[in-house]
């Protein structure tokens, strides 16, 4: 133990060969201690119910008009190229081109990640993802800000399990089929030949969230109905699992306060082109290497890296939170 050593090196009958052995142990002892104490950290967290699942990732552009429409499409080959350097399989399983934009650009896209693990390894991805350039078209040299927005969903099975009760009401992953309203329709844009011919299309409604999602990108419109149930029930899924989360922050923040969290609404990380420079708002991570951040090289890991570890350390101040108000409960006389 570190107190044996600290004793052998202290003691006045030892010599010079075993003090200085018993100093290369403790140094080596030390510096083991930031790592252990990282995943002592690690071990009292709970597993996130979605961590083991593959992921989809879906990417929205925000306020920005053409600027976020291709930024939306830089994100999409981002995610794309560091899932390619996973060697994890991805499937665009619905995709709409903006064309209004001469360059590619998007308006929506919804990204498989078929990899077990991946929702834990990207959920920090989700959130308000801030570009700032100076447009092509920009005459004047001005930077304009533009913003992107990325969700992360768990990749539901089309069917439920024993972990995955999709008949239970009290279930966060049930739909009553009551409250939602099916639709068909021609397929639009890009497609082929059955464009417009077939009413593969299929649009659902959940009418007590709002919550629509659609899918034509299939020619069955079989195929096109599964995926949207299956989007549709991973959506609610994840809200509902976000609620719950809200009400715990809420709490520990009535508490002591000074618990952080980040919603799907919040700017989690800016790309500034001029400064080559990109910054993570939670993490407080930087990178001046903008180009290997948009390649989904390792510079894009090391941010992802230190998001995880910022999380981690956010949820234990929670647990912390949570301890101290059941101490608080217990010393309060019981009326």
């Amino acid at each position: 133990s570190l107190s044996e050593l600290d004793a052998l090196l202290h003691d006045p009958s030892s010599d010079a060969e075993l003090k200085s052995l018993a100093q290369s142990d403790i140094e080596s002892t030390l510096s083991t201690l930031p790592g252990l104490t990282s995943r002592l950290k690690t071990s009292l967290i709970p597993a996130h119910p979605f961590a083991d699942m593959s992921c989809m990732i879906e990417i929205h552009p925000g306020a920005g008009g053409s600027e976020a429409s291709l930024f939306a499409q830089t994100l999409l080959d981002m995610y794309k190229g560091f899932c390619a350097r996973k060697r994890w399989r991805t499937t665009l399983a619905s995709y709409t081109p903006d064309d209004s934009v001469p360059e590619s650009a998007l308006t929506d896209a919804l990204l498989e990640v078929d990899a077990p693990g991946s929702y834990d390894v990207l959920r920090s991805e989700a959130g308000v993802h801030r570009v700032q350039r100076v447009p092509s078209t920009e005459k004047k040299g001005r930077t304009h800000t533009s913003a992107v927005s990325v969700l992360v969903l768990p990749n539901l099975p089309e069917t439920g399990g024993e972990d995955l009760d999709y008949e239970d009401p009290e279930s966060d992953y049930y739909i009553a089929p009551q409250d939602v309203r099916s639709e068909t329709m021609r397929a639009r844009g890009a497609g082929g030949q059955h464009v417009n011919k077939t009413d593969s299309a299929v649009r659902l409604t959940h009418a007590p969230s709002g919550i629509v999602v659609s899918m034509q990108d299939s020619r069955s419109q079989h195929k096109n109905r599964e995926k949207a149930w299956q989007l549709l029930r991973s959506k609610l899924a994840q809200i509902r699992r976000e609620r719950r989360e809200a009400e715990v922050i809420r709490l520990r923040r009535s508490v002591m306060g000074g618990v952080a969290r980040t919603g799907r609404e919040d700017k989690v990380r800016t790309y500034n082109y001029s400064q080559n420079r990109v910054t993570d708002h939670r993490s407080g991570r930087e990178s001046g290497n903008l180009d290997g951040v948009l390649e989904g090289g390792r510079d894009l890991e090391d941010i992802m890296d230190s998001v995880r570890e910022w999380m981690s350390e956010e949820e234990v101040k929670g647990l912390l939170v949570e301890e101290e108000l059941k101490n608080k409960q217990a010393e309060t006389p019981q009326k």
